[in-house]
């Protein structure tokens, strides 16, 4: 779930930080800079870690903060595919069950992923599996909530980053960059489809 990605930065330090220790306000700036943002095809940064090799500084012309390149390790949440995770029911909707883990929101599990057959109930706005038996079939809701055991299958990243629009499209596509700037800049997608995973109550109040 969590992994140690090895970065390069160059932190600039302001001169009234120059009384502090060097270490400290490095590792103050990197987590101001990395803490709580998805840097694109590495994961969701959580915190430094460690830092592993400091430069020389310098200070540049007209600028009195002193420039160091950094060598350092991240805290990084960055699942790997086919990991067994456990969250919480945050919504449901025609698109899937969207899950929590607390401090990363953007999970969903697709409705060809979900114990089969399933439906989707409007008037609950809840996934139900219609769960067979030699009694027949039972409903058994996917409550929000609730505690959910998923595999991680897929995950995307999206590139957030502003840019410029070119001047042919400025005037038809604003509807367009709306939606993009709404956009979550990784998401996973989870599956439930097996034995074993789902509502962590199907399996252990048998």
């Amino acid at each position: 779930m969590f992994v140690l990605v090895e970065m390069t930065d160059t932190v600039r330090i302001p001169p009234w930080q120059f009384q502090r220790k060097l270490n400290e306000s490095i590792a103050e700036e990197l987590n101001k800079k990395l803490a709580n943002k998805v840097v694109y095809n590495v994961g969701l940064c959580i915190c430094l870690y460690d830092i592993t090799k400091l430069e020389d500084s310098y200070i540049f012309p007209g600028d009195g903060a002193s420039h160091t390149k950094v060598h350092f390790r991240y805290v990084v949440f960055h699942p790997f595919l086919d990991e067994i995770l456990i969250g919480q029911i945050k919504s449901c909707s025609q698109d899937g069950v969207h899950v929590s883990i607390g401090f990363f929101d953007d999970i969903v599990i697709p409705p060809e992923s979900l114990q089969q057959p399933a439906k989707f109930d409007e008037a609950e706005q809840v996934w139900v599996w219609e769960y067979e038996t030699e009694e027949g079939a039972h409903d058994l809701y996917m409550d929000i909530g609730e505690e959910i055991r998923f595999r991680v299958v897929d995950e995307t990243f999206v590139d957030t980053s502003p840019t410029g629009p070119s001047s042919a499209e400025a005037s038809t596509s604003n509807a367009t960059e709306e939606v993009q700037k709404k956009e979550a800049p990784y998401t996973l997608v989870g599956s439930i489809s097996e034995p074993g995973l789902g509502l962590l109550s199907w399996w252990t109040n048998s």
